[in-house]
């Protein structure tokens, strides 16, 4: 089971995330798996960072914001939106094939949650709770819809420790 390793407030300037939006009906036993990989062998990420301006001008956004992302939208009563991509700076315009949205500089609720690979996923509103619990407010948009994020950041992603586990950050705007 995933334990929550640590909760802090990210401060994150104006952004604008580049991707390819998904619902429920892509997923593939039950997750997004399939698009991550379909991501990784088409080179997708390559293709933002170029058009970001390369992998420098990503991460020097603000801490982590070079991270691949599995961006998500929640909204009763709408159909729950999956988006990968990347953030950029403001204004970059997305490749043939790729949409963008914008958000305002935000304070973002980090929480990095550690465990083997299966563990780590599906605990968003978890970790939203946790927020809530240390009095934090999660920011709905003005549309009454929530975002939140995965942030694969690496190495603590991409490199398990020596028993096996890696750290997901799950996001949350803040008020």
């Amino acid at each position: 089971m995933a334990n929550i390793e640590r909760v802090y407030v990210q401060d994150m300037p104006a952004v604008r995330f580049i991707g390819k939006r998904y619902g429920d009906d892509d997923r593939v036993h039950g997750g997004f798996g399939a698009q991550w990989q379909e991501w990784m062998a088409s080179g997708w990420f390559r293709t933002l960072e170029a058009a970001a301006g390369g992998e420098a001008a990503c991460h020097a956004l603000f801490e982590d914001s070079d991270a691949y992302l599995g961006l998500m939208r929640h909204r009763d009563g709408e159909p729950f939106q999956y988006w990968i991509g990347l953030f950029v700076a403001p204004g970059i315009a997305p490749p043939e094939g790729f949409e963008a949205v914008d958000f305002p500089a935000s304070r973002l609720g980090v929480v990095w949650l550690k465990g083997a690979f299966g563990e780590v996923f599906g605990m968003e509103y978890q970790c939203a709770a946790q927020l809530v619990a240390l009095g934090y407010r999660i920011r709905s948009g003005e549309d009454g819809a929530t975002w939140f994020f995965e942030r694969y950041a690496c190495p603590r992603f991409t490199e398990p420790d020596a028993e096996g586990r890696i750290i997901l950050d799950i996001c949350h705007f803040l008020e």
